[in-house]
């Protein structure tokens, strides 16, 4: 346990490094985000939903822009990424590198086995995006904007159980399967697709990234609350991916 917990904590800095230059970045643009907004605009017209998306930056102000930079583009595409990468090798890992029987013989249950190695993912995942928002509100000061604590807090958890659901819905075909880099393949292709979609103005609502757009990240911290029937949509499907990775897990043969 002691290499498998080195490893996620390798990967979660490496994860949160990555996030933490990308909103600091991001935040030393914003004064010429603002002077420039409406020449970005006018660059944006020919994507009607990047149009959509630089106006709801413009009315929304820092709260908008540092939510868009954050959560919605380094979180969703960076996080979603980091989600099905530290998933996929979770049980099919070790049977394509031929070391199931080594791991089931360790003198602990399988649900134990399991239950750990998907905790650890899951901190991997949620981690980085608490610690990285926390950050926020001194980078903020650097160039004279705030923002609440409470409302990325509740952001962050609104992006991590987006994330999780993801890092569970690949556990669980770790669970199931025996080819990681297919797994791998597949998951990432329904995310390039579903955020494919949400760009075309037509079909944007048919997209998972609804979820976790701006628009929905911006409503969070005018409301000082969560969306709790997204949050609970989304603790369900990860309750729900782990309970079926378990069950396929404790009948599954070596």
């Amino acid at each position: 346990m002691g290499r498998e917990f080195k490893s996620v904590v390798w990967r979660s800095l490496g994860f949160a490094v990555i996030l933490e230059t990308m909103i600091a970045a991001a935040i030393i643009w914003w004064p010429s985000f603002a002077e420039n907004i409406g020449t970005i605009k006018s660059l944006a017209s020919p994507i009607p939903m990047l149009r959509d998306m630089v106006s709801s930056l413009e009315a929304g102000g820092i709260a908008a822009y540092v939510t868009g930079q954050h959560y919605f583009k380094a979180c969703n595409t960076l996080g979603a990424a980091a989600a099905v990468l530290f998933a996929v090798g979770a049980v099919a890992g070790e049977v394509h590198r031929g070391t199931l029987e080594l791991w089931l013989a360790r003198p602990v249950s399988r649900v134990r086995l399991l239950t750990e190695r998907y905790l650890f993912g899951i901190a991997a995942v949620a981690l980085p995006v608490f610690a990285t928002s926390a950050s926020i509100p001194w980078l903020l000061s650097t160039v004279d904007e705030t923002m609440q604590m409470s409302d990325l807090m509740r952001c962050s958890l609104h992006a991590s159980l987006f994330l999780m659901a993801i890092y569970s819905l690949t556990f669980l075909w770790s669970a199931m399967g025996t080819q990681p880099t297919r797994i791998a393949m597949a998951v990432l292709f329904l995310a390039i697709f579903q955020f494919a979609i949400y760009m075309v103005k037509t079909i944007t609502h048919y997209s998972l990234f609804r979820l976790v757009d701006i628009e929905t990240f911006v409503e969070i911290t005018s409301k000082n609350q969560l969306n709790w029937s997204i949050v609970g949509g989304l603790i369900a499907v990860n309750l729900v991916c782990y309970g079926a990775a378990l069950f396929a897990f404790q009948r599954r043969v070596p």
